[in-house]
């Protein structure tokens, strides 16, 4: 199957020095932490694709799996469940036994960086992996970008040219001439909602949006 090519990051990856020293560092304060890349959650063969910045401290680096135990996964699982991407109860806990349905989560790059800002040098190195991971999802219509800087590096692992020709903005379901939709969103973290920046009925739009792109 072509979904045999893809690879995840290995636990102990070193493209990035400054984000294996800083998994290191973290590795000694909170053993019982993942601390590693986190690799993607869901099948291969979803019609949607979610990408994320990188993951959280406290979440997807604590618990390994994409926005889990952080306030972000708290309203993304939400709308996942609400829109029928995902079966089952989310428990903020990667044994919770919540499934994906249709969608796939990964993100841009995989693993924690200082201060949630990863550098542009960690952007291309981590890109490939995205990269690989898209050309073997066959059935993949629609890329949900939640922040601009996961919008950026989705059109150019997409090598999307010029870029300018889609901003980014929020709510809008880009037609990108790869064949695939691009929709836009305020990344969903607890800084965007308690701003107001993000309303829990403006992710849910995004959502409705996607789904209709699906029927």
């Amino acid at each position: 199957m072509a979904a045999s090519r893809f690879e995840e990051p290995p636990l102990d990856c070193p493209r990035c020095p400054r984000l294996v020293a800083f998994r290191h560092g973290l590795q000694g304060e909170y053993p019982d932490w993942k601390n590693a890349p986190v690799r993607s959650f869901g099948d291969l063969d979803a019609r949607l694709l979610i990408v994320g910045l990188a993951p959280g401290m406290r979440g997807a680096n604590r618990t390994g799996r994409p926005f889990t135990g952080d306030y972000a996964g708290d309203l993304l699982y939400s709308t996942l469940l609400k829109y029928g991407f995902a079966q089952g109860t989310y428990k903020a806990d990667p044994n919770d036994g919540l499934r994906l349905v249709d969608a796939r989560i990964a993100n841009a790059v995989r693993c924690l960086p200082p201060e949630n800002k990863p550098l542009p040098v960690e952007f291309t190195q981590c890109r490939p992996f995205l990269q690989a991971e898209i050309a073997v999802m066959p059935a993949l219509k629609v890329i949900v970008a939640l922040g601009k800087g996961a919008h950026d590096q989705v059109l150019r692992a997409l090598t999307v040219r010029p870029a300018r020709s889609y901003p980014f903005i929020h709510g809008r379901l880009h037609a990108l001439p790869t064949g695939l939709m691009l929709a836009d969103s305020y990344h969903c973290s607890r800084y965007n909602t308690n701003t107001g920046r993000l309303t829990t009925e403006m992710f849910h739009q995004v959502f409705e949006g996607v789904r209709k792109a699906l029927k």
